[in-house]
């Protein structure tokens, strides 16, 4: 009898592991890496990019949405964004002192709220980050994304303005100036 048992417990136990190993391995949501170089500055951010798959990204959480107005989000799937920078910049309308950071985001209509944590190392970053380790908060308005986009990305580019980091899915870019 406890044989049994024991071997039903080790039989699920080795199903879980081998489902862990998959998902790790093989995620849904691929991880991806944005870089950019120029003059001694090097800027990277890792994330996991989710597709839209027929669903309703951004909108009112009554219609489903999968990243609800005014909710936390953890700006991409499975562990948290990081940012991280070699140098200090100016992020959006704020200073920001050289080193890697937890990024989330508050997405809202007409206005998002962007913050950097100094806790940049959250694996299936769901609930709400502490607000004691933000390190930095700014707010930038989305723009109309077209074409619309299938899987989420985050990339840098440059222009006359300087150096945007650019988050897009679906119709929404929305673009953080870096000096």
């Amino acid at each position: 009898m406890i044989k049994n048992i024991l071997k039903i417990i080790g039989g699920l136990l080795a199903v879980a592991v081998v489902y862990i190993a998959y998902m790790i391995l093989f995620p849904v949501s691929p991880k991806g890496e944005a870089n950019f170089e120029a003059d001694g500055l090097s800027l990277q951010v890792e994330y996991h990019r989710p597709y839209k798959k027929g669903r309703l990204i951004f909108g009112e959480e009554k219609d489903g949405a999968l990243v609800p107005y005014g909710k936390y989000w953890r700006t991409g799937a499975n562990a948290n964004t990081t940012f991280e920078t070699n140098k200090n910049i100016q992020f959006g309308d704020q200073e920001l002192v050289a080193g890697k950071y937890g990024m989330y985001t508050f997405p809202y209509e007409d206005i998002w709220g962007v913050a950097l944590s100094s806790k940049n190392d959250v694996f299936f970053a769901v609930s709400q980050p502490d607000k004691k380790t933000t390190v930095l908060k700014t707010s930038v308005k989305p723009k109309l994304l077209r074409p619309e986009l299938e899987q989420f990305t985050i990339d840098f580019s440059q222009d006359s303005s300087g150096i945007s980091l650019n988050l897009k899915w679906d119709k929404t870019i929305v673009s953080i100036p870096i000096e």
